[in-house]
């Protein structure tokens, strides 16, 4: 509790509220790399997931099935051993956080995308290819909107946990919230430890507030009925 109480002294502190070792410009830094890679890991595994759960067939499935084990097998890998590796053979200073952050990030992301299109009811396809879709309609205006409570399930989760293990990038010499961390285990400045690690959990805390509010924005309620179900 005392480190708690010091935190929160630490946080009335005009000197945390200035400068580049500053709340504000270490907070910038932290939701730049977290952007990043959670572009990066939109931009990979959710068309992925998407066209994967959309596709039919026995050879597509097999396809699917060994694209799924992959991404969840990728869960497995010690994110602070993958940064060290990829350090050691990068010469630049922002792969080696973005790597273990979308390495970390996509399986969620790919596996709900494809679960998602997959459970959608396969009348449902085949009374939108009777209406004239193509297979490219029938994804995008008929399955993705079905899919929308399970691919938006992914992309929080993803987020918050990009969020929260871009602390890590204080272990290559980068900015972020984890510098307060890092630097005050350094110093053996605890309330910085600590306000360090409140200020990523609360952060975590607004993604998950923010992808709530979307779901009620996105999805219909009869929608969000059927998947808390």
């Amino acid at each position: 509790m005392n480190a708690i109480w010091n935190a929160l002294r630490w946080f009335g502190e005009s000197a945390q509220w200035h400068g580049p070792d500053g709340i504000p410009h270490r907070l910038l830094e932290h939701l730049y790399y977290s952007a990043l890679a959670f572009a990066i890991t939109v931009v990979i595994a959710l068309p992925l997931g998407l066209l994967l759960g959309h596709v039919r067939g026995r050879a597509s499935s097999g396809l699917g099935l060994s694209v799924l084990l992959s991404a969840n097998g990728a869960r497995a890998l010690p994110t602070l051993g993958l940064l060290t590796l990829v350090v050691t053979l990068s010469a630049s200073d922002l792969v080696p956080i973005l790597i273990p952050l979308v390495v970390l990030a996509v399986p969620p992301v790919l596996v709900n995308a494809y679960t998602g299109v997959q459970q959608v009811e396969p009348e449902l396809r085949d009374a939108a290819e009777g209406m004239g879709m193509t297979g490219r309609q029938v994804l995008w205006r008929v399955e993705t909107p079905l899919a929308l409570p399970l691919v938006l399930l992914g992309l929080r989760t993803a987020a918050i946990q990009i969020v929260s293990t871009a602390a890590i990038a204080a272990f290559v010499g980068l900015g972020g919230l984890g510098r307060f961390i890092i630097d005050g285990l350094k110093r053996q400045e605890y309330d910085t430890t600590a306000g360090g690690a409140i200020l990523v959990i609360l952060l975590a805390f607004l993604i998950q507030f923010l992808f709530s509010l979307l779901s009620r924005t996105a999805v219909s309620p009869g929608l969000r009925r059927t998947a808390g179900s």
